[in-house]
């Protein structure tokens, strides 16, 4: 093998590597790129969308009502599925579902996003301060904050907001 061809091999190796490792960093750091396994945030992400969510997008900003995010399962924190909800509930809130609404503190949420009636009556859930209360955008068919042991997340599980999904399909997040 010629001095010359071995050259452009170690080049190849290199380039592949430095790639390898920046987008290691890129996913660890900066993004959180998921497969959404379950139908709980129909129509909004449907099964098997893929989803990209920011790590950055709290680093100078609090998570808000409403936004759809990416967190570590409240039960099992070792569990490897992420999972995908909607902030409902924020510290100090007391959340309530009955009669097809959603209460915040009283007063029913206005959820446009949402193509199905909830069905069932739960709570009240008081959220602690710090915390989240967690539901899926297909209420119906959802293992969320209203059916987990621990019902609220803390703010360093949540891993990112959800932007867009980039498969099947493009769509913005919102």
């Amino acid at each position: 093998m010629s001095n010359t061809a071995k050259k452009e091999i170690i080049s190849w190796v290199k380039t592949i590597l430095l790639a390898v490792v920046l987008a290691g960093a890129v996913n660890t750091l900066l993004i959180v790129n998921a497969q959404v396994p379950t139908g709980s945030m129909e129509t909004t992400i449907m099964t098997g969308d893929r989803i990209l969510a920011l790590r950055t997008s709290y680093w100078f900003n609090q998570p808000e009502r409403g936004d759809v995010v990416v967190f570590r399962y409240p039960d099992d924190p070792e569990q490897k599925t992420l999972y995908v909800k909607r902030i409902i509930g924020m510290g100090g809130d007391v959340i309530k579902v009955e009669n097809g609404n959603v209460y915040v503190n009283g007063e029913a949420l206005d959820e446009p996003y949402l193509e199905v009636v909830t069905q069932g009556t739960f709570g009240p859930f008081e959220v602690p301060e710090g915390s989240f209360f967690m539901m899926g955008d297909n209420r119906n068919d959802s293992w969320d904050s209203r059916f987990w042991d621990n019902k609220f997340v803390a703010p360093d599980k949540i891993l990112g907001k959800v932007v867009f999904r980039y498969y099947k399909g493009f769509k913005w997040i919102s």
